[in-house]
């Protein structure tokens, strides 16, 4: 029976059937794969804005001239790396969809670790690029 409310425990079924914790050393090594999952989607989700800013039109701009090829392989990438941001995001917020305690901690504090490490060193340059949700 799947659980509805939030609880504590080492049995959890993890996003599959075949990933279920029944042990202390299962969910210890669950609780670390999704801590270093939500750390990994905000190196990606950096990654992205970085494709992003080279992406971006800077200077005059003429409609009749082609862009560069460097701007559209960074914008191409940029887009890749939105479509694999999201399905990471989709996947955190499924897990977190487990109700077990302890996996809702593992994916918020490796969200924070990720964006303390990743991105914190930007000071809001790409502030208008950001957003809160998870999955975007």
């Amino acid at each position: 029976m799947m659980h509805m409310t939030f609880y504590w425990g080492i049995k959890a079924t993890i996003l599959f059937d075949f990933w279920k914790t029944d042990s202390w050393l299962s969910y210890i090594l669950t609780l670390l794969a999704c801590f270093v999952f939500a750390a990994f989607y905000q190196y990606l989700e950096n990654r992205r804005l970085q494709f992003k800013s080279l992406s971006s039109t800077r200077g005059v701009s003429a409609p009749l001239i082609p862009k560069s090829g460097t701007r559209s392989a960074a914008k191409a990438a940029s887009v890749l790396l939105f479509g694999v941001n999201a399905a990471i995001g989709y996947l955190l917020m499924l897990a977190a969809m487990s109700f077990n305690g302890g996996v809702f901690i593992a994916i918020v504090v490796g969200l924070t670790a990720g964006y303390l490490v990743f991105r914190s060193d930007d000071d809001g340059a790409n502030a208008e690029a950001e957003n809160p949700c998870a999955c975007a």
